[in-house]
């Protein structure tokens, strides 16, 4: 646990009222400024920066969770696709600096033209089609 950084104290405190599921390795919680309803983030309970850096077994904890969350996901909203994604690194627009997966829900209509999906963090190489 590192004392400053958020998540970390998020998952340390006692109350836990923000975390909606958990295994022994990781934790999810909802987006405080989500995407779209149902944002959902799926994060390591070891303080660690990059996927790159997490051990196979705290892979597996995230990869179990966010099948979890999908299915919890699935039967509160009732989204029509996702999006997953990771931001590794303060380039890649990481802000905090925990590994930490989003789950972002689609619904039919949420974008005029979906096609692209992450690929429009830089617009101009968007669209390919």
């Amino acid at each position: 646990m590192t004392s400053n950084c958020f998540f970390c104290r998020m998952i340390s405190n006692d109350t836990k009222k923000e975390i909606l599921l958990q295994n022994d390795l990781a934790v999810m919680i909802r987006d405080t400024f989500p995407v779209s309803t149902g944002h959902s983030l799926i994060i390591p309970r070891r303080h660690v920066s990059s996927f790159f850096d997490t051990t196979t077994e705290e892979r597996v904890a995230l990869m179990d969770l966010l099948d979890e969350t999908r299915k919890d996901l699935d039967r509160e909203f009732n989204p029509d696709d996702y999006n997953v994604g990771i931001n590794d690194g303060p380039l890649a627009g990481q802000s905090i600096p925990h590994l930490h997966m989003h789950l972002i829900p689609r619904y039919k209509g949420d974008k005029d033209d979906p096609r692209g999906g992450i690929r429009w963090i830089i617009p101009e190489k968007a669209k390919y089609w």
